[in-house]
C-alpha cells in the first residue's frame, strides 16, 4: 500500500487528461468538461504545480464556454449555460488572474435569475433545484465582489429549510441529510455570516459518525466510504473548526492507499482513478495539513491565499470564531 502522495505521478496523471480526445469517454463527459479543468487545476495549485497546464490555453476553452444569449458560461462549448459552470469558469479565471475576461453584470444577472420564490436556486433555465445551485450562487457572487445583489434572508430562510432533525442538510427541503449538501450549505452559510443557523452539536455527531472503521468517508448512513467524502465531510468540520472529531491520520492513510501507482487518485482503494476523487482526495489531505501541499480554504475549495488576498477568509473565521 503506498504511504506517500506520488506528486509526480498526480502531475503526470492530470497533464495527460486532455490526451484522450478520440476516446468515447472524452465526449461522453463534455457535460462536466469545464468543472474538470477547475478540479485540475486546483489539484495542481494545492502540490505547487499550477504551472503544469498551459494558462493561456486553459483561458481560451473557458471562454469558448461562454453563451451569449444566457450571459454565464456552459461546460462546453455549444451547450447551455449552467450555475454550476458559471462558478468553475469564474474559479480558474479568478486563479489565473483573468477574471477580467467575465462580463460581471450580466453572470450577475444570470445567477439572480434563478432564484426561486422559494429562496432556492435552479441549476439553469430548465429549472431542476438544489443546495448545491445555491451554493453555485452564493460562492460566484462572492467571488465577483456581488453578495450585496442576493436577497440573503430568502436565501438563508431556503437553507434552513433544509435542515434536518440529525443536524444535516439535504438536497432539496424534506431530502435526507447527505454530505455534500452538508457541506454546500454549511459553505454558503458561512460566507453569508450566518453559521448561526446550523445546529452545531448535533451536526458535529452527525459529520463524525461519517467515518467507517478503514479510515475512509462516507456520505450517509451504511453507505461505503467513498475519496470525495474526504472533502465534503472535513471541509464542514474545518469550516466549523471540529476537524478533531475524526481520525485524521487514519482518513489520511485511507487516502493516501486509493492512488494509483500510475498517477491519480480512485473513489476507494482498487479501483480506477479519475480527476474528481483526485482533487477531492488532494483537498481533504490539505485540510488534513499534509506536508508540502498548499493550503486549501475549505468554504471556496481554492488555494487559501487566493481568498485571503480577496478579503473573504478573514470574515468567516471571525464567525467561525464566534459560532463555536
Amino acid at each position: 500500500m503506498t504511504t506517500s502522495l506520488l506528486v509526480p505521478q498526480h502531475v503526470a496523471y492530470i497533464r495527460a487528461l486532455g490526451d484522450s480526445k478520440h476516446e468515447l469517454s472524452y465526449h461522453l463527459s463534455a457535460h462536466l468538461k469545464i468543472n474538470a479543468v477547475y478540479w485540475s487545476l486546483t489539484a495542481l495549485l494545492i502540490m505547487g504545480r499550477g504551472d503544469a497546464l498551459d494558462r493561456d490555453e486553459m483561458i481560451e476553452f473557458v471562454m469558448s464556454c461562454w453563451d451569449e444569449e444566457a450571459g454565464a458560461f456552459s461546460a462546453h462549448p455549444d451547450h447551455d449555460a449552467h450555475l454550476r459552470s458559471t462558478l468553475s469558469a469564474i474559479q480558474i479565471l479568478l486563479m489565473q488572474n483573468a477574471l477580467n475576461r467575465v462580463d460581471v453584470d450580466r453572470v450577475v444577472n444570470y445567477i439572480l435569475s434563478l432564484q426561486q420564490p422559494s429562496g432556492s436556486f435552479a441549476g439553469d433555465a430548465f429549472g431542476e433545484t438544489d443546495t448545491r445551485f445555491l451554493y453555485c450562487a452564493v460562492n460566484a457572487l462572492s467571488l465577483l465582489g456581488k453578495l450585496d445583489k442576493l436577497d440573503v434572508e430568502k436565501t438563508v430562510a431556503y437553507i434552513r429549510r433544509c435542515r434536518n432533525f440529525d443536524g444535516g442538510f439535504g438536497a432539496v427541503a424534506g431530502a435526507e441529510s447527505h454530505a455534500s449538501r452538508v457541506f454546500v450549505c454549511v459553505a454558503a452559510l458561512a460566507i453569508l455570516d450566518r453559521l448561526d443557523e446550523v445546529d452545531q452539536p448535533t451536526l458535529y455527531w452527525w459529520l463524525s459518525e461519517r467515518q467507517l472503521p478503514n479510515g475512509g468517508l462516507n456520505g450517509r448512513p451504511e453507505k461505503l466510504e467513498d475519496i470525495c467524502y474526504s472533502f465534503w465531510v472535513s471541509s464542514a468540520l474545518s469550516i466549523l473548526d471540529k476537524l478533531t472529531w475524526i481520525d485524521s491520520s487514519e482518513l489520511e492513510a485511507f487516502i493516501l492507499s486509493a492512488q494509483a501507482e500510475s498517477g491519480g487518485i480512485a473513489d476507494r482503494p482498487g479501483d480506477r482513478p479519475d480527476v474528481f476523487h483526485t482533487i477531492f482526495g488532494l483537498a481533504g489531505l490539505s485540510l488534513l495539513g499534509y506536508p508540502a501541499l498548499v493550503d486549501l480554504d475549505p468554504v471556496y475549495c481554492m488555494p487559501a491565499s487566493i481568498i485571503e488576498n480577496l478579503g473573504l477568509r478573514k470574515g468567516w473565521k471571525a464567525l467561525q470564531r464566534r459560532t463555536s
